[in-house]
């Protein structure tokens, strides 16, 4: 059973129809990205997924269970994580302590009241293992504002992932890094979700990024899916190679 089925999944603004009947699914484990030129409907299809916004007609399933009513927490409370294209950070903590609130979050017994001692303790024991996924072990006790972009980027994921993420969705994880960031997030990404625990839905501009993570690549264009297969499939599709990858080699 796939982790994620979209189903004839529409969104409306009015006249605009931002996606337009995307049915796809996401296999447990794959790196999923998704593509296409600026308004093709991505940021809005996560959403979506992400219960951020209800759909016009169609269904999110999540390993099985309908969640296309449910409200964005809950949604999250089920395993869907997502980073932002701007940074969501805790300036002001230290990279451990931003990385361990997420984690005390996903517990529900979240609140000190109600498990002791042992919540924070375990919360604690997540974010180290997170961020050691990440590489940042090393800048645990820095405040975030300290950290660079790149690393910026990287506690976002750390934080997701400490929240127990079954479905990852990263949207423009490599945004204003610079090619030397870029390479090193795209080496940690690929050996922290080597092992297949994660799924991830990636939104890249950077084909280059897209080309070195994904199993699998959707293709989206005027809110439609226009492509889905493997990358090589994709890159030589010419309906693809029109829309959106003109002069990619």
């Amino acid at each position: 059973m796939p982790l994620l089925e979209c189903h004839g999944l529409t969104r409306r603004f009015g006249a605009l129809v931002a996606v337009d009947d995307v049915t796809l699914n996401v296999e447990k484990g794959e790196i999923r990205s998704v593509i296409g030129p600026n308004g093709a409907g991505k940021s809005t299809f996560f959403n979506l997924v992400t219960g951020m916004l209800r759909p016009t007609s169609g269904r999110v399933v999540l390993d099985g269970e309908d969640i296309t009513a449910l409200p964005a927490h809950v949604i999250a409370q089920k395993g869907v994580a997502r980073t932002f294209q701007l940074t969501q950070l805790m300036a002001r903590s230290t990279a451990r302590e931003n990385v361990r609130l997420a984690a005390q979050a996903s517990d529900p017994r979240r609140w000190y009241m109600l498990g002791g001692a042992s919540v924070l303790a375990k919360a604690a024991s997540t974010a180290d293992v997170a961020l050691e996924r990440l590489r940042l072990t090393d800048h645990a006790n820095r405040l975030a504002s300290e950290l660079s972009h790149g690393d910026q980027r990287l506690l976002e994921i750390a934080m997701a992932l400490a929240q127990g993420a079954r479905l990852l969705m990263l949207d423009e994880p490599t945004q204003g890094l610079s090619i030397e960031e870029t390479d090193r997030a795209v080496e940690i990404m690929r050996d922290a979700l080597a092992d297949g625990d994660v799924t991830v839905m990636l939104v890249e501009h950077d084909m280059e990024v897209v080309f070195k993570l994904a199993d699998r690549i959707t293709v989206l264009h005027q809110g439609r899916v226009i492509a889905d297969d493997v990358p090589a499939a994709v890159r030589a599709d010419p309906h693809v190679q029109e829309a959106y990858l003109g002069g990619f080699d």
